[in-house]
């Protein structure tokens, strides 16, 4: 069997009936399966997690991008979280037996058909992407929903899809194709975001701009900021403050687990928040997780308490919940956040 995994972020993480309506119509395509759907009340974004063959998949997709653009407006929308659009982002990432090309085609079939039948501008993104500057979603994302008509006029930013006109209501989507990516927030015992984003900046691969002795950021002769890059490589992160928890957040995306693992990212906050006379107090995953890095953890801390990493399955993954405090802000359920075990479960096929 073929399989595509699809994650598509939509600006709504506050109305249960809109995500419900919205998740309802992408569980209408036969052949889809919805694996997680994680809301956020200050990001106002929900992450959708589902799978299936790729024509399913795409049909998916559609439906779901086509329930939001009916039932979210923009110009109402406020959230910790940036975002250009009703759908944000939609990415494809490739499971079993189907090659990056394939989801690419998935990509800008979805990108023409959402333009031309709801006229909603596509970028493209990731291995998708029609040029280099496109290939990071930061980039295209840069404005945010407000600056989007401006964008829309720079003919460097014209949509691979679609009229360069603004659609006020559902804002721009963002389509691509990626790997596996992890999204990890780890919570501090502030409510600072600027000390949240501080630390951001100097874990996540970009880093910050470097400045001068005056405190001016440097630049460089082809007028470009110069950067001083962060620890951790494949890591985004952005530093903000979450209302529902009472507390600041380290918020990243881990784009390859096996440059960066999951540990990896948490024990770099951890040293870094020490610097600032902060602690860790837990953390948690948006979406889902593959069992390879949830066992990667578990064994990593196995080993630095000298034990062996020959433990059942289970028993690893309880270490890896409990070491990074996953259950701090709402219980962690492994047959619920890790994928194989998500497939696996309800005894039916995607």
């Amino acid at each position: 069997m073929k399989l595509v995994e699809c994650v598509p972020n939509f600006s709504e993480g506050r109305n249960k009936k809109i995500i419900d309506e919205i998740v309802r119509e992408i569980e209408s395509v036969q052949g889809v399966k919805v694996l997680d759907v994680d809301p956020g009340v200050d990001t106002n974004r929900t992450v959708v997690t589902f799978v299936g063959e790729p024509e399913a998949v795409l049909e998916g997709a559609f439906c779901g991008i086509k329930a939001a653009s009916e039932r979210i407006d923009m110009r109402l929308h406020k959230g910790v979280h940036p975002r250009l659009g009703a759908t944000d982002v939609c990415p494809f990432v490739p499971l079993a037996n189907v090659s990056v090309e394939e989801c690419i085609n998935l990509a800008k079939r979805l990108g023409k058909r959402v333009a031309n039948d709801l006229s909603i501008p596509i970028y493209l993104y990731e291995k998708a992407a029609t040029r280099p500057e496109r290939r990071n979603l930061e980039e295209i994302r840069a404005g945010e929903y407000e600056g989007l008509p401006k964008k829309l006029n720079n003919p460097n930013w014209k949509p691979d899809f679609g009229d360069p006109l603004f659609n006020a209501r559902s804002g721009a989507t963002i389509i691509g194709v990626r790997e596996l990516l992890i999204a990890y927030n780890v919570n501090l015992n502030t409510k600072d975001p600027k000390l949240a984003h501080d630390i951001a900046l100097d874990i996540r691969e970009k880093g910050r701009a470097k400045r001068d002795e005056n405190g001016e950021i440097v630049i460089d002769s082809e007028g470009k900021k110069v950067r001083i890059p962060g620890r951790l490589k494949a890591c985004k992160a952005v530093g903000w403050y979450m209302e529902a928890f009472q507390c600041a957040q380290v918020s990243m995306n881990l784009t390859d687990y096996h440059v960066t693992p999951v540990y990896e990212a948490f024990e770099a906050v951890v040293e870094e928040a020490a610097k600032r006379g902060l602690r860790v107090t837990g953390s948690e995953l948006v979406g889902l997780i593959p069992l390879e890095a949830m066992l990667q953890v578990g064994d990593y801390y196995l080993k630095r308490q000298g034990k062996a990493t020959d433990y059942p399955e289970k028993e690893r993954i309880r270490i890896a919940v409990q070491s990074l405090g996953l259950s701090e802000l709402s219980p962690f359920h492994p047959e619920k956040k890790i994928i194989e075990y998500c497939i696996k479960d309800k005894n039916s096929n995607p």
